[in-house]
């Protein structure tokens, strides 16, 4: 699995760096979610996020068809999030808050 995760990982980045304006401002997170299933979550500059979603989110749309083919070629599901660098330090918030 871990041999999966660092290919899908590579193919993540590959995509996405030639998509963006900062790709050194780019982050890749993955966490299992679920036995045996992914969640990937790229963390980028504000503006990048807007340019990686496109118009009618066609962009990123396309992005986790490949993702998930790639992946299910394996028998993987895996699910994207795409986020700013301010919504997942808020989402971190909100998730580490005490209930």
């Amino acid at each position: 699995m871990q041999a999966l995760v660092a290919r899908l990982k590579d193919f993540l980045q590959y995509v996405t760096a030639s998509l963006i304006d900062e790709p050194g401002h780019a982050q890749i997170k993955v966490a299992e979610i679920a036995p045996g299933v992914l969640r990937f979550t790229l963390v980028l500059v504000q503006r990048d996020v807007a340019i990686l979603i496109g118009r009618e989110g066609h962009t990123a749309a396309a992005i986790r068809r490949m993702l998930k083919a790639a992946a299910g070629m394996h028998g993987v599901p895996v699910l994207l999030r795409i986020h700013s660098h301010e919504e997942e330090t808020a989402l971190a918030a909100t998730e580490q808050a005490p209930r």
